[in-house]
């Protein structure tokens, strides 16, 4: 038996790894669905248990983990834009306003499914149409959730965070760490 990261998320793998985890990664195929409407921790939990689902089909034996992020401003979640301009609208709403992410985690284990999240608020500075079309010109933006990396040049956008600052990268590790601890599964 063994831990399964089902996740591509070169983020997750790394924050697994700074915190000792011995573990695969086998990036999941799962088809995310949420319904509309679902409120946005319950989102993120189902999505995860998708991914970990996936995976666990092929390693029962295996704890298999699965996480999802999102952004979430005024009601509405922010996934990875589509486009530039779709970036820069993202942007131009978070400047100067605090909003939350949320991270979702799945276990999976011989049909056992535990699912947690973790939400942590963000603010950003006021910012000016060029801070806003420089950072979309490094690329960053394009495949994050809110269309900005906080471990990466977004960083420069945070005013201030209150809660779990890798919840924002991508994976409340030291949560997910006292629950595989919690099982045993940590040494």
């Amino acid at each position: 038996m063994s831990i399964v990261l089902a996740s591509a998320s070169p983020r997750r793998r790394e924050l697994l790894q700074r915190a000792g985890v011995d573990f695969t990664v086998r990036a999941s195929d799962a088809e995310e669905f949420i319904e509309p409407g679902t409120p946005p921790h319950e989102a993120v939990m189902q999505l995860a248990a998708q991914k970990a689902a996936a995976v666990a089909r092929d390693c029962p034996d295996d704890l298999v983990i699965g996480a999802d992020t999102v952004v979430v401003f005024d009601g509405e979640i922010l996934g990875k834009p589509t486009d530039a301009a779709d970036a820069a609208r993202m942007l131009h709403r978070l400047s100067g306003q605090t909003h939350a992410v949320y991270t979702g985690v799945c276990l999976v284990r011989g049909g056992k499914t535990e699912t947690f999240f973790e939400q942590t608020q963000v603010t950003f500075y006021p910012l000016t149409d060029e801070q806003i079309a420089s950072y979309i010109a490094t690329g960053e933006p394009m495949d994050k959730a809110g269309a900005y990396g906080i471990q990466g040049r977004g960083c420069t956008l945070v005013r201030g965070i209150c809660g779990d600052y890798f919840n924002v990268v991508g994976l409340p590790v030291a949560a997910l760490c006292r629950r595989l601890n919690e099982i045993g599964e940590l040494k």
